[in-house]
């Protein structure tokens, strides 16, 4: 399997190509386009291991697709090009070592080899930070691809590190965190714009984007509203 990410950062497409007897998973609705003799099967769960609604409802939460889709590569090579949710970015990530934590709606595709299950962060975290209480967490062996809201870029941690909750794409289940205010007062953090923050504590990588896309959101809302 090789994966070429193209039009980055703005407009990130991942051009998948599987030679004959590989696959991948795609999250529901990611393809742009595909060869002919490509197979596509649909599921709630991993390829071969049947449906599981706990898994599709599990996605759910995490603010994911209920379904995943699986292309294959039967007996020629082939290849499937998958898009980005919002316009942004496109990384792949090596899985296998530490386990990596995907935020809600970041997660495109892995190979099969790649288990998918859901991260509990706690409704407290959850309520304060404005974000999921569920993330992806992404165990096993092989690529995965994760997309971002603008560029994507990577932040080595050792010790601590401060990061807004609306820019976190990803991270290394080596690293603590925290939900903590931004500024030196809890009312120069909220006048100052940027609330709360996530605290990262420990050794790893952080996966941020340059755009928040509840911001964005907020900042757009009225805009249509006027239409």
């Amino acid at each position: 399997m090789q994966i070429e990410i193209t039009h980055r950062p703005g407009n990130a497409a991942a051009k998948v190509h599987l030679e004959a007897g590989e696959s991948i998973t795609a999250e529901g609705g990611a393809m742009i386009a595909m060869s002919e003799h490509l197979q596509m099967q649909t599921s709630t769960h991993k390829r071969d291991q049947g449906s599981s609604i706990l898994g599709g409802l599990k996605r759910m939460l995490t603010g994911e697709s209920f379904f995943l889709n699986h292309f294959s590569a039967q007996s020629a090579p082939g290849e499937v090009i998958l898009a980005t949710t919002l316009c942004g970015d496109m990384m792949e990530y090596q899985v296998g070592g530490p386990a990596l934590v995907v935020q809600a709606g970041s997660y495109v595709a892995s190979a099969p080899t790649v288990d998918m299950d859901m991260s509990w962060q706690g409704f407290g975290k959850a309520l304060f930070s404005g974000e999921s209480a569920f993330w992806i967490k992404l165990t096993g062996s092989g690529p995965a691809i994760i997309n971002s809201f603008g560029a994507i870029y990577s932040i080595e941690v050792n010790g601590e590190y401060i990061v807004d909750t609306g820019h976190i794409v990803a991270f290394e289940e080596s690293l603590n965190f925290e939900i903590t205010k931004a500024g030196g007062s809890w009312l120069s953090s909220m006048l100052g714009g940027e609330g709360l923050v996530c605290k990262f504590v420990g050794q790893g990588t952080v996966w941020c984007q340059s755009h928040n896309a509840s911001s964005f959101g907020q900042a757009l809302g009225p805009m249509l509203r006027h239409q």
